[in-house]
């Protein structure tokens, strides 16, 4: 067998200040920017006027034992009242969990302003220092208008919004 390796570069870093923790525990994300490598600055041009940006990063904090993780629970829903016991244990593959082969995140980020090569953004669940791969402006082509989600996930989803009223998708 053999193995392809990928060589990324960052093209900019998170920041925001907040500790992990808070990060962590946010159930909304918390605001902060994506600071844009001066040598990438240029690749801003025109971004402005989107709504939402996609943010592509590494997870850098995920340790090797983490990468092996292929079964999880949704433990970020215990911190919204939903009982352990009652999350159904699913693949890697079926969650954002951070635990996965290759610790890749996917962000969709409400931008508040562009400032030289800062992108102001809310909603941010990455880590302070977190390095970013890519942006793509969020539009209405990638907007999936009949997703389906599989039974535990409407049932937790409804669990959420019962008791949060609101809904977030586990």
């Amino acid at each position: 067998m053999s193995c392809t390796e990928i060589c990324l570069r960052p093209i900019g870093f998170v920041r925001h200040g907040f500790k992990d923790e808070e990060v962590k525990n946010s159930v909304d994300g918390v605001p902060g920017f994506i600071e844009v490598l001066p040598e990438y600055s240029e690749g801003l041009l025109n971004l402005e006027g989107f709504s939402h940006v996609i943010v592509i990063a590494f997870l850098h904090k995920t340790s090797e034992d983490d990468r092996r993780v292929l079964r999880v629970k949704h433990r970020r829903l215990c911190r919204l009242g939903v009982n352990i016991e009652d999350l159904p244990e699913v693949g890697v593959f079926a969650t954002d969990s951070p635990h996965r082969p290759n610790p890749i995140a996917l962000s969709i980020l409400r931008v508040r302003g562009i400032e030289g090569n800062r992108i102001h953004v809310e909603n941010l669940d990455l880590f302070d220092g977190t390095p970013v791969l890519d942006i793509k402006p969020y539009d209405r082509g990638r907007v999936v208008q009949d997703s389906k989600q599989p039974w535990w996930a409407e049932e937790l989803e409804r669990r959420i919004r019962e008791r949060l009223g609101k809904t977030i998708t586990p």
